[in-house]
């Protein structure tokens, strides 16, 4: 099996998205679109069960994955997901004060992944996800 190109190109890749994450979320450095995005998937993550979040990092290019992993300790039973609001709370707490996401931290990170990811994939597998799972990834 050769080498998987996504893993020789996976910094660029990952400075790459963080660069558009910090624009689209009109972030001052990468710093601030880093803390914002690791926020965004560490809270959608937190809402899945240990299969559905799994099932989710496949989706995701390998450094993303990794963030989106980091420091897990899945709950046996997670929450359903609340709304909108809620979940926005939820993601501006993560982190305090290194993260300065905007309101529309949830949808500035929807907006730059679905442009990494295989969006029929991603799709089908939102569509199975819990209620909300979707609406998260609203862009």
């Amino acid at each position: 099996m050769p080498f998987p190109r996504e893993y020789s190109t996976a910094s660029a890749d990952f400075e790459r998205f963080l660069d558009e994450v910090r624009t689209q979320a009109m972030r001052q450095t990468r710093n601030q679109a880093y803390a914002m995005t690791r926020a965004v998937l560490h809270v959608f993550r937190d809402h899945l069960s240990v299969r559905d979040a799994l099932d989710f990092a496949d989706l995701l290019p390998p450094l993303l994955r990794a963030l989106y992993i980091d420091n897990w300790h899945p709950s046996p039973a997670p929450p359903l997901f609340p709304d909108r609001a809620a979940l926005l709370r939820q993601v501006l707490d993560v982190r305090q004060p290194h993260n300065t996401a905007p309101q529309s931290a949830i949808s500035d990170v929807a907006t730059v992944l679905r442009r990494h990811v295989d969006q029929r994939r991603f799709d089908q597998l939102l569509a199975r996800l819990p209620a909300g799972a979707v609406d998260y990834w609203a862009p």
